[in-house]
C-alpha cells in the first residue's frame, strides 16, 4: 500500500507508458499490442472528465433508511462508448469531503457541499435539489487541479466497490467479485490522465486472480500483463514479482514465449534477495484491504 501511496503523489499532469514499456517482455499477440498502442495515442488527445447524477432511489432497511445517488462517469472529447456509474450516500460525499479538508482547505474555499438536511430528506423535491447539487459539486471538485491529481478523488469513486469485492474474492464468489473490479477498473481508467498508472495495478492484479481461479487463463494473462508496466516504472516490488511469477505459469499454460518473463523475474530476485515478496499474487492481492 506505501508504495503504490507514495507513486500516485507524484503531480505530473499526465502519466503516459512508453511503447517500450508497454512492450517490454512482450508476451502479448498482435492484437493486444495494437489496442495498448492504440490506448496510448488516445490519451495524447484532450480529455475532460464529466460527472452526472441523473438518479437517486431510496433504499430501505429494516430499522432505517437512506438515498443513494447514481455517479455516472465519462470522458468528453475522446470516443467514450461505456458510461459507467457508482452509487454513494450523502454521507460519502461528507466523509469524502471532510478528508479533502484537512488536505486542501485553503484550495476548496469556494467549493461547497451541499448542506445536511434536518428535515424532508426524502421528500421528492429536496432529493432532486441535492441530486443536482451534488453534480455540480463534483464538476467544481474535478475543475480544481490538487483535487483531480489527488489519490482521494478515485478512492471515492471506486474504494467501495473495490472492498466489496475483496471481500467476495475472499470468499470464493471471483463472478461476482469481477463485476465490482471491472465498474472499479473502468473509472479508474478513465481517471488516468490525472493520476499515476499505478492506480489500476491493485484491480488488474484482482482481475487476474479470479480470471484465474474461474479457469480463464487467457483473460488472467491479459489482465496481469496490463498490470506489469506500471510495477516495473515506479518499483513496485511485490507486485512485479508475483505478476511475474503468475504470467510465467500461464504462459506454459498458453503455450506462450515465457523466456524474457521468466528472466526478468529470476533476475529481480537475485537483484533483490531477501526483499522481493515471494507471496502469490493471490496472497499480494488479499492483503490489500485486509
Amino acid at each position: 500500500m506505501a508504495e503504490l501511496k507514495r507513486a500516485a503523489e507524484d503531480p505530473a499532469e499526465t502519466d503516459p507508458l512508453t511503447a517500450d514499456e508497454l512492450l517490454g517482455g512482450s508476451s502479448l499477440t498482435t492484437k493486444e499490442l495494437q489496442q495498448n498502442l492504440r490506448l496510448q495515442k488516445q490519451g495524447h488527445r484532450p480529455v475532460c472528465l464529466l460527472f452526472e447524477i441523473p438518479s437517486s432511489r431510496v433504499v430501505q432497511q429494516p430499522l432505517s433508511k437512506h438515498v443513494v445517488y447514481q455517479i455516472v462517469v465519462m470522458r468528453s472529447g475522446s470516443f467514450d462508448s461505456h458510461r459507467v456509474s457508482v452509487e454513494r450516500r450523502y454521507s460519502d460525499f461528507f466523509r469524502f469531503h471532510q478528508t479533502l479538508l484537512e488536505e486542501f482547505n485553503e484550495e476548496l474555499e469556494d467549493v461547497v457541499l451541499p448542506p445536511k438536511l434536518l428535515t424532508g430528506n426524502f421528500s421528492l423535491e429536496n432529493i432532486s435539489e441535492r441530486r443536482l447539487a451534488l453534480q455540480d459539486y463534483l464538476a467544481k471538485l474535478f475543475a480544481t487541479r490538487c483535487v483531480r491529481h489527488s489519490p482521494h478523488f478515485p478512492a471515492f469513486l471506486t474504494e467501495s466497490e473495490q472492498k466489496q469485492a475483496h471481500v467476495l474474492l475472499r470468499a470464493g464468489q471471483f463472478t461476482a467479485a469481477l463485476e465490482l473490479l471491472q465498474t472499479a477498473l473502468e473509472i479508474q481508467e478513465k481517471l488516468l490522465p490525472w493520476q499515476k498508472s499505478t492506480l489500476t495495478v491493485p484491480t488488474l492484479s484482482a482481475l487476474a486472480v479470479c480470471y484465474r481461479d474461474l479457469d480463464e487463463p487467457e483473460q488472467a494473462f491479459a489482465a496481469a500483463h496490463r498490470a506489469l508496466p506500471a510495477t516495473r516504472r515506479y518499483g513496485l516490488k511485490s507486485y512485479r514479482a508475483s505478476l511475474l511469477e503468475l504470467l510465467v505459469d500461464l504462459g506454459y499454460q498458453l503455450r506462450r514465449p515465457v523466456a524474457q518473463l521468466q528472466e526478468e523475474l529470476t533476475g529481480l530476485r537475485d537483484a533483490e534477495r531477501g526483499e522481493v515478496s515471494t507471496r502469490s499474487l493471490k496472497e499480494v492481492v488479499i492483503h490489500q484491504f485486509t
